[in-house]
């Protein structure tokens, strides 16, 4: 049986690992959400930091859930092995910066301890958008959100980030102790503003005078992060016994490019995460734009029209050369709706993200990428969507990828196979295919008036919804390949 990894020492040389020295330094982040994204980019820039310029800048991270991570990662240390996989081949690298993983179903005490201790100065979150009881059609807090609701009466120990949030801020408050820089790294328009809005309101409705010392002395920076990071599989774990010697549950496997785009605004320090490539702004609203409707827009697309079209991964739509041609249509219309973003070149960066969906190495699965589409559709598809509707703009691209979302709402595929949506909102979905007995207009007008997902301005256009029922219609009865090669005809046209 190969052994975990537990030793630096016994690794082969071609495996780079920390080079610092972790048990002298303290903890002062801590990661709640700790997955596979945080470990393939937040994580990787704190190692690549540590090592450039030392600090207290250890990870302890936090599963809001599933005790998997912990259970993996705790036996090793903390370490882990990353693989990261580009067009030279695939090397493999250990990180360092995580310390320890806590998980707050079993051990909510310790996680409020965590945050709460002096040395912490920073709470990072990659929760994903569900995460944060954010209601849509307000804005603010989803006090109906069950976690939200149960945390708010205050009868039991925090189940929600946000309820973990506030009672660790009211702890360091009672303790006298110095705010936290809270960092969201989730695909939310204006995250840290949100973020700001939900602990806020949360903090007011327990304590005004806890949510006064939160506002002037917490800080919410906006980010923008980007790492294309698949899930990984039994293939994942053997390449790392290969390469490393070890086995290690824990492992991960991403792309070569990684972004991350931080608004400098932290009230007790930072790591020097530029050593890793992060770059500090003032503003990070254009960078997340770009990013939210050209790479996420693009890859919502082509998840929904490539699943029910027999492709499993990403590279595999990108080797059909119909639907790599509606990515191109809409990564171009999608930039069409931006200002300028400082130092970009949009048609560059598009260029950029054709070729990393390309990637043969990564195996990125569009059913994963599917998944939660109410929560991602507003800032992904009907944002530029309805940019383009008052601009008097081609809606062609946004309507098929909107349409190509509710063919996947059915839940079955074209051979009559069931799955799950794994939406927060999909029993509210079944019951709109239900009433709707695969009549195109009839589905098509109950999800776009789905209680707050659609914008005003796109459900109460007759051309929008127009589009959007011809569109639906062909992929219902004619199947989804009859329905890209009418999209590729109106791009040729």
């Amino acid at each position: 049986m190969t052994a975990r990894l537990v030793s630096l020492d016994s690794l082969p040389p071609s495996v780079q690992r920390p080079v610092y020295a972790r048990d002298g330094l303290g903890c002062g982040i801590v990661h709640l959400g700790l997955g596979a994204f945080h470990k393939a980019h937040q994580a990787v820039y704190t190692d690549d930091a540590i090592a450039e310029a030392g600090g207290d800048w250890m990870t302890v991270g936090v599963s809001l859930r599933s005790p998997d991570v912990a259970d993996a990662l705790n036996p090793q240390d903390g370490l882990y092995t990353l693989l990261v996989r580009g067009a030279g081949g695939t090397s493999a690298r250990v990180i360092g910066s995580v310390r320890r993983v806590l998980v707050a179903p079993r051990e909510p005490e310790a996680v409020l301890g965590a945050i709460a201790a002096p040395e912490a100065r920073i709470v990072s979150l990659t929760i994903t958008e569900k995460g944060y009881g954010l209601d849509p059609a307000t804005g603010g807090l989803d006090r109906g959100n069950p976690a939200i609701a149960a945390d708010l009466e205050g009868s039991a120990p925090p189940r929600s980030a946000v309820g973990l949030l506030v009672e660790a801020m009211r702890r360091r408050m009672t303790a006298g102790l110095a705010g936290v820089t809270v960092l969201c790294c989730d695909n939310l328009p204006g995250n840290g503003r949100i973020v700001r809005r939900l602990v806020g309101e949360f903090a007011a409705a327990k304590d005004q005078r806890l949510a006064d010392w939160i506002a002037e002395k917490v800080r919410f920076p906006a980010t923008m992060v980007d790492r294309i990071t698949p899930a990984s599989t039994a293939e994942t774990l053997d390449e790392v016994r290969r390469l490393t010697g070890h086995a290690d549950e824990a492992a991960v496997e991403t792309e070569s490019f990684s972004q991350w785009i931080i608004e400098d605004d932290f009230v007790a320090g930072r790591p020097a995460w530029e050593a890793g490539g992060a770059l500090f702004v003032r503003d990070v609203a254009a960078y997340e734009k770009m990013k939210l409707r050209m790479l996420n827009g693009a890859h919502s697309m082509l998840a929904y029209a490539g699943h029910l079209a027999g492709h499993a991964f990403v590279r595999d739509v990108m080797g059909d050369t119909d639907l790599a041609l509606l990515v191109e249509r809409h990564m171009q219309d999608a930039a069409r709706t931006l200002d300028p973003v400082p130092g970009i070149d949009l048609a560059r960066y598009a260029s950029e993200l054709r070729d990393r969906f390309t990637n043969p190495a990564i195996a990125h699965r569009t059913y994963q990428i599917a998944m939660d589409g109410t929560q991602k559709l507003p800032q992904r598809l009907l944002e530029p969507a309805a940019s383009a509707l008052e601009r008097g703009w081609p809606l062609d691209a946004y309507a098929f990828a909107v349409a190509a979302w509710m063919r996947y709402a059915t839940g079955r595929d074209e051979r009559g196979k069931s799955y799950a949506l794994r939406d927060p909102r999909e029993a509210e979905i079944a019951a709109v295919v239900e009433r709707s007995g695969d009549e195109p207009a009839l589905l098509a007008d109950g999800l776009l008036n789905l209680p707050g997902l659609f914008p005003q301005g796109l459900r109460l256009s007759q051309p929008w919804r127009d589009k959007v029922s011809s569109k639906l219609a062909c992929m219902l009865e004619q199947g989804m390949r009859a329905a890209i090669e009418r999209e590729v005809s109106l791009c040729r046209a």
